[in-house]
Order: structure tokens, then sequence, then C-alpha cells
């Protein structure tokens, strides 16, 4: 179990590593109540805000509970996320990881993202050492691990059940000091959870990531476009709508966020093609993305 407990900040930082290579990432000095800025901030999500800000509250009401001298109630924090792909679950991890920092339930804070292929080796002996390698890059953080029902997919004899064993056990060693996310799609976590019973008490907290309505999907466009000083025109935008509508239900699995990324960014190149061989571009011209830019992108997927 994960005790709340108060930690002194020694000012440590933690490396920059390429996000790729699941490395730790840096954790700045920012306040709770920015990161839950940040948190809000977010398109939708409107449960798992609820529920961060629940643990959150908890957390700061133990603290003052301590300081009284009154019983303190430790709490498992390791958490499940259901979702298909680019619904936000790294992201909010990553959030976690900071405000687990600044609220004082973890040191560092930091984010390590690990997939099957980073946990299970090939030989007898290879997976515990590779676990406990990622375990120890993770601990004073969180260890996300993404598509986590894959270690259990094997059967009996498959090398993930051991990557498993090696989890639990270092979840129960660095008690005070680690966090693990397991991620995935919904349905096959749930048969994860239910085909481990040991999991299914240590990782008490289930965040379910909906899909994006396709409102919420234009306003993730809006926002990607602005941090790059684009616009949409009213042609594009009724344009980009009926592409959502159309790509969100065909690519269920991979489509969210995901899916607005890639074609915002086909969207910028055709732009940039359109452009490139006229004179005297406007400032409006290069920060305006047309129906005609959509439409190309839209024939290039």
């Amino acid at each position: 179990m994960v005790k709340v407990k108060m930690w002194h900040n020694d000012g440590a930082k933690v490396p920059a590593k390429p996000q790729s290579e699941h490395k730790p990432e840096v954790v700045g000095c920012v306040s709770a109540q920015e990161i839950l800025s940040e948190l809000n901030s977010l398109i939708g999500l409107r449960e798992i805000k609820r529920l961060i800000e629940e643990i959150y509250a908890f957390v700061e009401i133990q603290k003052k509970r301590q300081k009284e001298k009154l019983p303190v109630e430790p709490q498992v924090l390791h958490m499940v996320f259901k979702g298909n792909p680019g619904t936000g679950k790294t992201t909010v991890a990553r959030i976690i990881g900071k405000l687990f920092k600044e609220i004082g339930v973890l040191p560092k804070g930091h984010l390590v993202e690990v997939e099957r292929a980073d946990l299970v080796g090939e030989y007898i002996g290879h997976t515990a050492q590779k676990t406990r390698e990622q375990l120890k890059k993770a601990l004073g953080g969180v260890l996300f691990i993404d598509e986590a029902y894959s270690l259990a997919r094997g059967g009996a004899k498959d090398f993930g059940k051991e990557a498993i064993d090696v989890l639990v056990k270092g979840m129960e060693d660095n008690k005070d000091n680690l966090i693990l996310i397991l991620a995935g799609y919904r349905e096959e976590m749930d048969w994860f959870i239910g085909a481990n019973p040991g999991l299914r008490s240590r990782f008490p907290i289930h965040l379910n990531f909906p899909d994006y309505t396709i409102d919420e999907l234009l306003a993730i466009a809006d926002l990607m476009l602005s941090k790059r000083q684009y616009v949409l025109s009213a042609g594009a935008r009724e344009e980009l709508r009926l592409v959502l509508e159309k790509e969100a239900l065909a690519h269920r699995h991979n489509g969210n966020a995901r899916l607005v990324r890639n074609f915002i960014e086909r969207s910028i190149r055709q732009q940039a093609v359109r452009l490139v061989r006229k004179t005297g571009v406007t400032r409006d011209e290069l920060m305006t993305i047309t129906r005609e830019d959509i439409l190309k992108a839209r024939n290039s997927y």
C-alpha cells in the first residue's frame, strides 16, 4: 500500500530524455494548483478530472490530520487506465506524476513509459532483469505500462507472467516510492485484471477514458492549431467536421486525438504546398487553413 508521506524537496532534477526511448522526463517546480489547472485545461475527461481532484483532496487532508496527530488513512494509489488510443492516458499519467511530487506522495514524480517489449525478455532470467531495470528507472515516480494486458496473453509458459510477478514484488518493496499505472483497451484491461486476482486489490483506482465527441475533437484541433499560430477558415471547419465524423467512426481504435493531430499535420503541409509558389503571401494567408487544404489532406489519407 502507498501511504501518504511527507517528502523534503531536495531540488534534484531528472534529466530530460526522448519520449521514444521510454526515459524519465523532467518534472518542473510548479504548484499543485497550477498542475490542477493544467489538468482542467484538457479537453473533455470530466470524470477523470473529478477523480484526480478527489485524490488530491484526500492526500491534502491526510497531511493536515497528520500535523494534528490524528490517525492517517493509508491509500493504495496504483491505477488502471482504460480506453482507446488517443484519449489522453499518457498525458494524464504525466500530470499525475507531477501532482504527486508536488503534494508529497512521490519524491520525483517523473514518468517512465514502457510496453511489453521493454519488460519481457527472450530467455529464462532475462525478463526479471529487464523488468527490474525499468522499475529502477521509475523509482520516485510513475511507471506507465501501455497495453499491459499483453503481459498475460502468452499462456502459463510465457515470460510475461514473470514480468507481472516482478512488478508485484517491486510494488511491495517500494511502497512509498513508486506508482504503477497499467493502461490499455477497456475490454482487454478488464480481462487482464480479472485473470490476475492478485492485481485487483493492488490497483483499486480505475479510470475510464471515453472517446472524444466530434465537438471535443474540433476543440482539440483548434488548440493544436492555435499553438502553432494557425486558424481554420469557416469552410475548413465545416469540412473538418465532416472528416472527423467519417474517420472517427472508421478508426474507432486509433482515432481520437491522434487522428486529429495526424490530420492537422497533413493539412498544414497541404497549405504549404498551396502557398510555396505564390508571390506576396500575406500574414493571414500564412496562418489560415482553408477548405482546399482540408480536402487535399483528406484525399491524401
